[in-house]
């Protein structure tokens, strides 16, 4: 493989990991409130039909942008309805908003198979993209992924250098503490919840409109499950996330390549590529295991006081 193959091996995996790292973002924040959301795929999937309806119907890429996240709000605003008001089980009502979400999709998404819409090209930043090998590998690329770069950093400076970031993390800690303190743990969940859940259509939305620019049932392909686990892997730190979305986006773009080149390797063992490093993640992350930092309230529901 020469050096050029790996500059553009590496620009590819840019691309495969930011609907990831969207998504990771997007179940950080949730689950830094206390929420545990197992139902990202399926949100992932609605909002990239969402996306892909509003641009394809309208002509506007930025309005499927909008409509994806909002997809990504209303899936994201069911589970907060069955968990922090009817105080149902996270981890079943995660399950479901899967499944749900994957058979909607499919199900409304069956007769837009193979069309394309309207959605983001690669835009080369002038200057940057002729920076010798970086700037084909990181600034070559669409709007949605230099919009990416900017979101871990404004992740940790809402959760760390602003009340509400603080409220959030003191909920998803000790939320009868945070009741003391005269926050209102409740409210503070629902924005961790509704804005993770705009996260996550986010991604959503890069996967119709600048990743593959058409619809297909399916599109998610398990990118949901990889960010709950890359959620693990960064130990809730926005900073790993993206060392995590970029090391799957790698594998995924060199599967993608191995099979294109006529590779005499089954494709069915390319595809379970991702999914075995999310299985070494795991197991890396359990290795370090005195160094998570998950929530003490995570998935725990709050009860009202009497």
């Amino acid at each position: 493989m020469n050096s050029e193959l790996i500059v553009a091996l590496l620009a590819a995996a840019i691309q495969s990991g930011t609907p990831i790292l969207y998504a990771t973002l997007g179940e950080m924040l949730t689950e830094k409130g206390g929420i545990l959301n197992l139902g990202v795929e399926g949100i992932l999937s609605v909002s990239a039909l969402g996306a892909f309806l509003a641009s394809f119907s309208t002509g506007a890429p930025w309005l499927g942008v909008l409509a994806g996240c909002l997809c990504g709000v209303l899936m994201a605003s069911i589970h907060g309805l069955v968990c922090i008001t009817f105080l149902g089980n996270q981890v079943v009502s995660g399950l479901a908003l899967t499944i749900a979400g994957l058979g909607l999709a499919s199900y409304f998404g069956t007769p837009f198979i193979g069309l394309a819409a309207p959605g983001f090209s690669q835009q080369p930043i002038p200057g940057l993209c002729d920076i010798p090998i970086l700037g084909q590998i990181f600034f070559s690329h669409d709007v949605l992924v230099y919009l990416s770069y900017c979101a871990p950093i404004a992740l940790w400076f809402l959760l760390r250098r602003t009340s509400l970031g603080m409220g959030i993390r003191a909920v998803g800690e000790m939320p009868g503490a945070a009741s003391a303190a005269g926050l209102d743990p409740l409210r503070l969940r629902w924005v961790a919840l509704l804005l993770g859940g705009a996260l996550i259509g986010l991604g959503g939305a890069y996967l119709s409109l600048a990743y593959t620019h058409l619809w297909t049932n399916g599109l998610s392909g398990g990118r949901g499950w990889i960010a709950v686990a890359l959620v693990i892997f960064a130990f809730w730190r926005p900073g790993r996330a993206v060392l995590g979305a970029y090391l799957f986006g790698s594998v995924m773009a060199f599967q993608l390549r191995l099979q294109a080149s006529g590779a005499t390797i089954p494709s069915s063992l390319l595809l379970m590529l991702p999914y075995a490093l999310t299985i070494i993640a795991l197991a890396f992350s359990a290795s370090r295991s005195q160094n998570i930092n998950a929530p003490a309230a995570l998935g725990v529901n709050i009860e009202p006081e009497d």
